[in-house]
């Protein structure tokens, strides 16, 4: 069995491979599995870098469990490579979001609570570091400017760069730059003054 990375499988394999992962075929699931193995693996290596010192989730962990959600995706229409890649991104950033509302809730012996940004902000956690205030402050962007929430998505959790964005989402390289500076002006403001 031949293992590829990403960047040596040609866009045009994996985006067949993914055209097959619709109608559950387990062949089409270890093919993408072994073509995009290593770009995950740096995808959620990003995303951990955002997270605190000693995460009970290590990066291979957290590729697992996006992988295990995106395979359950069996009615996604995968359009291409940067399509799978920007839902795994989505998905890392769930699971990430999940453990910290998880772990708070065990820290506290309490119910889960619902999270708004002065519950956030009440439990001490830095917010450059915190992962659950920077979730609320993007879903907050979202209601706004859907796109501009989708470039920080990809940029700040998934790593991706400017050219990989504007693939992606379909635009142009100015405008996810645009986007990108636009956003960051909003999120610093909604985040305290917190450069990302």
């Amino acid at each position: 069995m031949r293992t590829m990375n990403a960047s040596a499988a040609p866009r045009e394999e994996v985006t067949v491979w993914l055209s097959q992962l619709a109608g559950g075929s387990g062949a089409a699931a270890q093919q993408v599995y072994e073509l995009l193995y290593k770009e995950l693996h740096r995808l959620a290596r990003a995303h951990m870098r955002r997270e605190h010192d000693g995460h009970t989730l290590s990066a291979t962990a957290l590729v697992h469990e996006a992988w295990f959600r995106l395979a359950e995706q069996t009615r996604t229409e995968w359009q291409n490579r940067s399509h799978f890649m920007a839902v795994a991104s989505t998905m890392m950033r769930r699971i990430l979001v999940d453990h910290a509302v998880a772990r708070r809730a065990a820290k506290r012996e309490a119910q889960l609570e619902p999270l708004g940004t002065t519950l956030s902000e009440s439990h001490g956690a830095p917010l450059d570091r915190d992962v659950v205030a920077v979730h609320e402050a993007l879903l907050a962007l979202e209601a706004q400017d859907p796109r501009a929430a989708k470039v920080v998505e990809l940029k700040f959790y998934g790593g991706l760069e400017v050219d990989e964005i504007a693939e992606t989402l379909g635009i142009s390289a100015a405008t996810v730059k645009r986007d990108w500076a636009l956003a960051r002006a909003w999120l610093r403001r909604e985040l305290g003054g917190v450069a990302l």
